[in-house]
């Protein structure tokens, strides 16, 4: 994405942020709960990007589930949509989807909801995706173009579309998972263009969808496309450098003109392959009003996805 060369921020703009937020909830979020017990409660966050299971390249801290539940509990995490690593190259995505749902029963206690996958790639996707709804009760799926073979110009890319809208499901679009100087030396994944989801888009205005871990390309053209001609929201995970949240929503005086609307904007942590606590720092390095976290931390994915 091209983004603005980053700004210093005033020493003192952290203690006003802290000061002016009667809640402080990115910051009470940072702290463990027996340190802030008799600090006002926080917002609650709603983590819409983290995965389950072994990243398929090293091993993370947090791939148990039970480990990684407890973290998102730590920081006043209330709800995490999940998917799973197992979907980038498993073929029985069926499989993938029942240990995913398992594991969110078994683990989660009321925390993970689980998001299914179907690969476009293959000829049965659509019957995965009908059991992800039917049978495993999937508030929605992600497809993961480039790991799973196939790009946004996929001609069942519509088809897709249309079926989550009848469905009433969201639909989580993931734009990569790592830099791609890290990749292992075996995968040539060529990066995915984003230029063909917004005709896409446009042929299923009811379809509910998240851009996850969406970077753009160099010049920025594609997400100022996406945000003006679809509804599709997105996450933080990949918004990086100082105070970039606060610019991205324009709520920053260099940027007062937003690229991204507020209540398009969501949470996700990209955890377990990022620390959490890189996402809530991105909240308290912004000098965002307290109604601008509320709707970042929960409230607009609380919209697009009702509590069940």
């Amino acid at each position: 994405m091209n983004a603005a060369a980053p700004t210093a921020l005033p020493p003192h703009d952290r203690r006003e942020f802290l000061q002016r937020t009667a809640l402080a909830g990115a910051a009470l979020a940072l702290a463990p709960a027996t340190r802030a017990a008799a600090a006002p409660a926080a917002p609650g966050i709603i983590d819409t990007n983290v995965n389950l299971f072994r990243w398929p390249f090293r091993k993370l801290k947090y791939a148990d589930p039970v480990a990684l539940v407890a973290k998102l509990r730590k920081h006043r995490v209330v709800e995490a949509w999940a998917g799973s690593f197992e979907a980038l190259f498993d073929k029985d995505l069926n499989g993938v989807n029942e240990r995913l749902a398992a594991a969110c029963r078994a683990h989660g206690a009321g925390l993970l909801r689980p998001f299914g996958s179907v690969n476009l790639a293959w000829p049965d996707w659509e019957e995965d995706l009908r059991r992800c709804h039917e049978q495993l009760r999937m508030p929605g799926v992600r497809v993961f173009p480039g790991y799973q073979p196939f790009d946004l110009a996929h001609p069942d890319l519509r088809r897709l579309l249309a079926l989550v809208a009848e469905r009433g499901l969201l639909l989580q679009i993931v734009f990569g998972m790592e830099d791609t100087r890290v990749h292992h030396p075996a995968l040539a994944l060529v990066p995915v263009v984003a230029a063909p989801l917004v005709a896409a888009l446009k042929t299923a205005p009811r379809a509910k969808v998240q851009l996850v871990h969406f970077s753009g390309n160099a010049r920025g053209d594609d997400l100022n496309q996406l945000m003006r001609d679809t509804s599709a929201a997105i996450d933080i995970s990949r918004w990086e450098s100082n105070g970039m949240v606060g610019r991205m929503i324009g709520a920053r005086p260099e940027t007062a003109t937003p690229r991204v609307p507020l209540e398009r904007v969501m949470f996700g942590s990209h955890a377990p392959f990022f620390p959490l606590e890189t996402a809530l720092l991105k909240l308290v390095e912004s000098p965002l009003t307290a109604a601008q976290l509320h709707a970042i931390m929960q409230g607009n994915a609380r919209r697009l996805l009702p509590a069940v």
